[in-house]
């Protein structure tokens, strides 16, 4: 069992020394997109909530 967790370390971490980072350019870009993705899509749901409450509003007659 020991020598199983030995080796299965080993290969975790030669894997580990394979993974290759992103630069600051390309973190700071990709999280400009994230955030410029997560206002068009709140803005999306916040419109989606209107339409959605003014049809239920308009059936259960309370929009009179």
């Amino acid at each position: 069992m020991s020598k199983d967790l030995v080796r299965f370390l080993r290969e975790t971490r030669q894997e580990a020394l394979k993974v290759t980072w992103p630069g600051r350019k390309e973190t700071v870009t990709t999280t400009i997109v994230v955030f410029i993705m997560i206002f068009i899509m709140s803005m999306i749901l916040m419109m989606a909530d209107g339409a959605i409450s003014i049809v239920v509003k308009f059936i259960l007659g309370l929009g009179a």
